[in-house]
């Protein structure tokens, strides 16, 4: 533990050597997505010790969390007092969603069978501020087996009808890198933008990039530098990029026995440093784990916790302004 903590501390002493002085950029949107482990143990100590992470509540905008395991996990009795607790807490929520998947490989299908559980949540006084689509063209490419144009037609078609059916909520893409090559995201956004001016439909609200950063040492496969073209890319096009700070390569550290709290804790301020280093600043920060860390959700006073790790990553590297 000691080893890696001393990791990040150089890292985030680099960084902050490298931008001392320069002017602080428009601080971004933040949003947390807790692990969904142990049928929602995380997620629902957020709402059933509400004092245990009052800090670290003050500093995010968006809660969000997948929609199928959101219907799974929960009971209506649960959900709809935890969504009036979150309209008193002024918190905004999002959905992770599909858009293009092997149990929904058209938008139309994918929607009809989504659109039962959003309908839910909102009869249980949710208001759904915006869903991310995870992953329609990895999945295409990866898993369906379909060409790239076939999920951009879909996923458009997809999109058409969330604008149609909820034209308040916000939609934005989740794609991955470096399966995915920064070229192959700029000729998807561009194309995907397109085709829904084509259909008279508002185009992406945001760009989320889903990084597997431990590609970059382990197989020597990306790097910081070209995620940071790819926000350049997102912001001559005015699409705010979005980017999910995640404790990547957990599954493979954990089959050795080196994965632990302290292993999320560290993970993710080192993807903060690394990405600073670089000049890196998105419009939308994501503070996320879908694998079975951090195992406790609070109190935020415990480094080690999820909410206390979301809290130590914000304080270094996205402080909110005093008011």
């Amino acid at each position: 533990m000691h080893i890696r903590l001393a990791v990040v501390c150089c890292f985030v002493l680099a960084w902050s050597c490298a931008v001392r002085g320069a002017e602080s950029p428009k601080r971004p949107e933040v949003w947390m997505g807790p692990p969904g482990l142990e049928n929602g143990k995380v997620f629902r100590e957020l709402f059933e010790k509400p004092d245990d992470w009052k800090q670290t509540r003050s500093m995010i905008d968006v809660l969000c969390y997948a929609d199928h395991v959101l219907g799974k996990q929960f009971t209506d009795d649960e959900l709809k007092t935890w969504f009036a607790q979150l309209k008193e807490w002024k918190l905004k929520f999002g959905l992770e969603v599909g858009a293009v998947k092997p149990w929904g490989e058209t938008g139309e299908k994918t929607f009809n069978i989504q659109r039962k559980k959003w309908d839910r949540f909102q009869a249980l006084g949710l208001d759904i501020y915006a869903i991310a689509m995870d992953e329609p063209l990895c999945c295409a490419r990866e898993q369906i087996h379909k060409p790239d144009s076939y999920a951009m037609e879909e996923t458009a078609a997809f999109i058409a009808l969330v604008r149609k059916n909820y034209p308040q909520v916000l939609i934005g893409d989740i794609e991955t890198y470096p399966s995915i090559a920064i070229p192959d995201h700029v000729m998807w956004i561009d194309g995907l933008q397109k085709r829904l001016a084509e259909l008279n439909v508002r185009g992406l609200d945001f760009y989320r990039l889903d990084v597997n950063w431990i590609c970059f040492a382990a197989q020597s496969n990306g790097t910081w530098r070209e995620v940071r073209k790819l926000e350049m890319e997102c912001r001559k096009r005015k699409l705010p990029f979005s980017l999910i700070y995640w404790p990547s390569g957990y599954v493979g550290f954990k089959k050795k026995n080196m994965a632990d709290d302290t292993f999320c804790f560290s993970a993710i301020l080192q993807q903060g440093a690394n990405y600073a280093i670089v000049d890196g600043h998105p419009e939308q920060v994501v503070v996320q784990s879908w694998d079975d860390v951090p195992s406790r959700g609070v109190p935020d006073r415990e480094s080690f916790t999820f909410t206390g790790t979301t809290l130590n990553f914000l304080s270094k590297f996205f402080p909110k302004a005093a008011p």
